[in-house]
């Protein structure tokens, strides 16, 4: 249990904090495709994630021309792991103290951050579906399975109405399907797990606030590409550097700079997410990543050729930015790709008269756009798509934290993945004109 005095106030911030503030219960971030990291839903437009000071210190010395392309940096919370009556693990912030709450990478107190975070937007309500099912349909690829972590129960509030489904390692379909990305539920009860085992030790955590970058999509398709040849930091010991570097070498990171970590792509023919995990990523050739770009970029009924202008436009925008950022080096950073699944021409569609019906039936088609569903596009404006960069752990640049390593010009190895990812980009525009 936290160690804040508690008391009764209702299902969401039930324990209250020693001022009496109401606590923000979190939840996991139901569109996480990527990463280690749990990714929590703190309210509509925020998310929050355990505190490495290196990455909140980046955030802090951002370029002003790189926080486009960021998600925007919103503070800090303290969160108490906490159990419930009902047997159920929770995660409630709370305002930021300083020198309360310990954070994840365990530096000195003297490395804390000053910066504290408005109580005012700690207030959330308290609305949320109740759907206290712990659901199943974790991702079965690794060997790091959930089941012998022995994880706690979990009490989920927060869940889509539009389900997910996975795809498994043979391209077919698992046919459960369930209301979150599967990725998102399996790094949060694995953080809940290693939370729970420092429990001894540990009562506050501290979490950073980032911007939701999905929260102004409808249905969010999410791409997260890791990106760069390299993806240990300076700091990394010989081991892992070596772990790195093999995963790279067995992967398009070499080749292409670039490799897929995760996916969620709305299908416009069966109403759900299909979901691809970081797993299936190592394992892509060349020809194979060139697919699953392709995949993402297809809602089931049709390739969104309108996408190909706005995300190469901002493609290019990044590689211009990063290009000037010298001594900047991004290792083990991702990019997140993201465009409105409900954008889709084929999900606009207005009728026409009967003498003037499509003749050509697609047999992909859901019914009700076949057989004398005949259909046009409607007008629409250009598709909203964003490009962010996200994971700053091991980030660096000259005079950044007294790093001893400095680099020479732009990380080049960053630069390599976003020329391959517009060069294909543009071939595929090209073949499907």
């Amino acid at each position: 249990m936290c160690v804040c005095q508690t008391m009764e106030v209702g299902k969401y911030g039930k324990n209250a904090t020693r001022s009496g503030d109401r606590g923000v219960l979190l939840e996991p971030f139901i569109h996480q495709v990527g990463g280690h990291s749990s990714m929590m839903r703190y309210d509509d437009h925020t998310v929050c994630k355990p505190l490495i000071t290196r990455e909140q210190r980046f955030y802090e010395s951002l370029p002003p021309e790189m926080k486009e392309f960021t998600p925007e940096y919103k503070g800090v919370v303290s969160v108490c792991f906490e159990g419930d009556s009902d047997g159920y693990i929770n995660l409630v912030a709370y305002p930021y103290v300083e020198n309360e709450a310990l954070e994840q990478d365990d530096m000195p107190e003297r490395d804390q951050p000053r910066r504290k975070h408005s109580r005012r937007s700690l207030h959330r309500s308290s609305s949320g579906t109740e759907h206290k099912e712990e659901k199943p349909g974790l991702a079965s690829d690794s060997t790091e399975s959930i089941q012998e972590m022995k994880s706690p129960r979990v009490d989920l509030h927060i869940h889509s109405d539009v389900p997910f489904q996975m795809l498994d390692g043979n391209s077919g379909l698992s046919s459960e399907k369930i209301s979150y990305n599967p990725w998102s539920l399996r790094c949060h009860k694995q953080q809940l797990s290693r939370m729970r085992s420092e429990s001894k030790d540990r009562k506050l955590y501290k979490f950073l606030l980032l911007e939701n970058v999905v929260h102004h999509f409808k249905l969010p398709c999410v791409l997260d590409l890791k990106m760069g040849t390299r993806q240990h930091g300076d700091d990394a010991s010989e081991e892992k550097a070596a772990r790195q570097m093999k995963k790279c070498e067995q992967s398009t990171s070499a080749t292409l700079g670039v490799r897929v970590c995760g996916m969620q792509v709305y299908q416009l023919d069966t109403g759900h997410y299909l979901c691809r995990n970081k797993y299936y990523g190592r394992g892509l050739s060349i020809e194979g990543f060139r697919n699953a770009l392709y995949q993402y970029l297809h809602n089931g009924i049709e390739l969104r050729k309108d996408l190909f202008e706005p995300v190469l436009a901002k493609l290019r925008s990044l590689k211009a930015v990063l290009e000037r950022q010298a001594s900047y080096r991004f290792y083990s950073s991702s990019l997140l790709i993201i465009y409105d699944g409900k954008d889709s021409r084929a999900g606009m569609f207005v009728e026409r008269r009967p003498e003037m019906r499509l003749k050509r039936v697609d047999s992909s088609l859901p019914e009700s756009l076949q057989d004398g569903g005949s259909l046009e596009p409607s007008s629409s404006a250009q598709p909203k798509v964003d490009v962010r960069m996200i994971d700053f752990a091991h980030s660096t640049f000259k005079g950044f934290r007294d790093d001893p390593t400095v680099h020479d010009g732009p990380d080049m190895g960053y630069v390599f993945g976003l020329e391959s990812l517009i060069n294909i980009m543009e071939q595929m525009r090209e073949e499907n004109q």
